[in-house]
Formats: C-alpha cells, structure tokens, sequence
C-alpha cells in the first residue's frame, strides 16, 4: 500500500499512532491484582483478544463473567474508570510513537483529511492527542462510549467520503470490523512478535514506515 492515493484515512490509535498497547494491558492486570492471579490472567487474555472494545464493556464482561458480581454501579464504573486513567494516561502521551506514525500523519495531512477512531474514552483521547501535539493534524478525533463502525459512519458522512476511496489503520478485530461495516478498505498493524489477529487476507505491516511516500 506504499503508492495509495486515499481519499482520507481513519486512524486506531493505540498500537497505530502510538505504542500503547502494553501500556493498557498493564492497567487492566493492575486494576485487577486484589481479585488474584487467576482473575488477572482472564483479564489480560479476554483484553488482549478483543483489542478496540471500549474498557467500559471489558469492566462489565469482568464483572459478570469473572467476578459473579451484581452489574456495576453508574458510580463503581467511574471510579474504576478513574482508576484505568490514573494507570495510563500520563504513560500513553510518553510511549513512544509507532514507527513511521507521525511522519506520514504531517506529510498525508497537506494532502487528505485524517481522522482517529478509537476505543478510548472521548474526553481522555482528546487530551492525550492534544499532549502529544497531534490536534492540527487531524479533523476530527472520536472515541468512546461510540461504536468504532458508528464513528467511521459519522465522518463518511459528515465529510461525504466514498467509504472505497478511505483507509482504516487499525491493530485489532474491532476495527477490521469497523471498516467492513462500512466498506472502507483497511491496513492492520501487528506489533513485531505479536501474534496477527487478522484473517489471511487481511494485509498487515509491522509499522507504517512503508506508507510514508
């Protein structure tokens, strides 16, 4: 996909823009070592299965599925959503950047609108991006609690985009799935040694320094 001419490209951003992929793993591990070692394997392992789900429907998962708990309270969510914040945000604006990320984001944004579709809670996602002084790069930054096929549907919309002519950079099932429900193509990023979540057809790269052009 070196020579591609799109006529937008939609960005994941942890594991795409930046390498914060570990970073939630960690939290979520963290979060969860009172609940013992065996809860936190489940964790970890459901986490890293479904890469791009919003954490709000991994705590609910956890809670009914591997604690047998009653469904969290409006106000047990916020403070374990509170909690997951305190654990990455500061981390995720240092990690550092995905290879050849930022580079093709300042040279493909004099040319084509760019946009981040993330699982991130909204607000957080807004703030980490404008840490990391990526804002003038991109129209629109969207996260959580929407649907990342809901926030592709928006901008194909709002910006009247040919879903055909748009690029989806993603590492997880999430955003494959996000793409294909708006026919957008789509490139999957898998972090080297990881193990490729992604059908057989599904081109991947290790890093997007191949795409700057």
């Amino acid at each position: 996909m070196k020579n591609f001419d799109w006529q937008a490209i939609i960005f994941d951003f942890d594991g795409v823009v930046v390498e914060s992929g570990k970073i939630k793993t960690q939290a979520f591990a963290e979060l969860y070592r009172p609940h013992g070692a065996d809860i936190v394997e489940k964790v970890v392992q459901f986490h890293n299965q479904n890469g791009g789900m919003s954490r709000y429907h991994k705590f609910r998962h956890f809670q009914q599925h591997y604690l047998n708990k009653p469904p969290l309270s409006e106000a047990e969510e916020k403070k374990l959503d509170l909690l997951f914040s305190e654990l990455v945000v500061e981390a995720v604006i240092a990690a550092e950047p995905v290879p050849g990320a930022i580079e093709l984001i300042r040279h493909q944004a004099e040319k084509i609108p760019l946009f981040v579709a993330s699982g991130t809670p909204d607000s957080e996602l807004k703030i980490i991006v404008e840490r990391r002084g990526l804002t003038p790069y991109f129209k629109a930054v969207s996260g959580a609690p929407a649907l990342k096929k809901t926030i592709i549907a928006e901008i194909l919309s709002a910006y009247g985009l040919k879903p055909e002519s748009v690029l989806m950079i993603g590492d997880a099932i999430a955003d494959l799935e996000g793409a294909q429900a708006n026919n957008t193509a789509f490139l999957g990023r898998v972090y080297p040694g990881d193990p490729n979540p992604f059908p057989a057809h599904i081109e991947i790269v290790s890093d997007l320094r191949g795409l700057i052009t």
